[in-house]
């Protein structure tokens, strides 16, 4: 017997959190010259280049990248994991500590990537504390079921 119930809908809120924050905009970066757009591919320079000004990516953040990408895809995997409890509340835990390193890579980069500029973030810059937060409360969903069963199994 398994229960699966809300642990599922907060898996989901978090994949969608994190996987809306790795492919949209971070936030701007202004530089003296030109203002770059921040988001887990790098930092890519804002409108079009005229008269042989830079255009495209200054800096790409490839890791950053796959680790945002890798806590938006790992809800997902985890949310069929029904049938082993433990081994979703561990999935659980390690997604917790991904979200906590995409969060010090994301204020890394944002803030000590360019010197003397000038960070703005979008209010997309809270979706991996509403995803740990889902997570947090996903996990406690889990050993609650945890519980339920094995009490259940005791009563047989």
């Amino acid at each position: 017997m398994v229960i699966q119930r809300w642990q599922s809908v907060l898996l989901l809120i978090a994949a969608v959190m994190m996987g809306i924050f790795t492919f949209f905009s971070l936030g701007q970066v202004q530089l003296t010259d030109y203002t770059l757009n921040f988001t887990t591919l790098g930092f890519q320079i804002e409108g079009e280049s005229t008269g042989g000004a830079p255009s495209g990516y200054i800096c790409r953040t490839w890791l950053f990248f796959a680790v945002s990408l890798l806590s938006s895809l790992l809800p997902l995997i985890n949310i069929f994991l029904f049938k082993d409890l433990r081994l979703q509340a561990r999935v659980c835990l390690i997604e917790v500590l991904i979200l906590l390193a995409v969060l010090a890579a994301g204020c890394a980069y944002g803030y000590y990537q360019f010197d003397d500029a000038q960070v703005s973030w979008s209010s997309l810059i809270i979706a991996p504390l509403i995803a740990f937060v889902a997570d947090i409360m996903a996990y406690n969903r889990i050993s609650h079921d945890r519980r339920l069963l094995r009490e259940s199994s005791r009563l047989r």
